[in-house]
């Protein structure tokens, strides 16, 4: 009966460091997608939807590399933290059913 408590309490107090996590994961994902623009393009920013002087496949390419590297990151770091409170705690921060809302 303990168990199951510890397991609808988990999730509440998981959230502030899924937070922290959160806003960590984006940061460095931004980071990495800035070193991965500038050894493609040589640039130091990349375009923006609305430049007027970048085409299409330029834009669409940089917003590909920048998904891609924002969701590896996020995964990454989301697997990591959910690994550690298994670890400190003995239970996953998810419900059964699996992950993310």
């Amino acid at each position: 009966m303990a168990k199951k408590k510890k397991k609808l309490k988990l999730p509440l107090a998981y959230q502030p460091l899924g937070f922290a996590l959160g806003w960590s994961s984006g940061w460095l994902a931004g980071l990495a997608f800035r070193k991965t623009w500038m050894a493609i393009r040589h640039e130091e920013d990349a375009p923006d939807a609305l430049d007027r002087d970048r085409g299409w496949g330029e834009i669409l390419l940089a917003a590909a590399i920048q998904g891609a590297i924002f969701a590896a990151v996020r995964s990454a770091v989301d697997r990591t933290g959910a690994k550690a409170i298994e670890r400190s705690t003995g239970v996953w921060p998810a419900s059964e059913k699996g992950g993310r809302d």
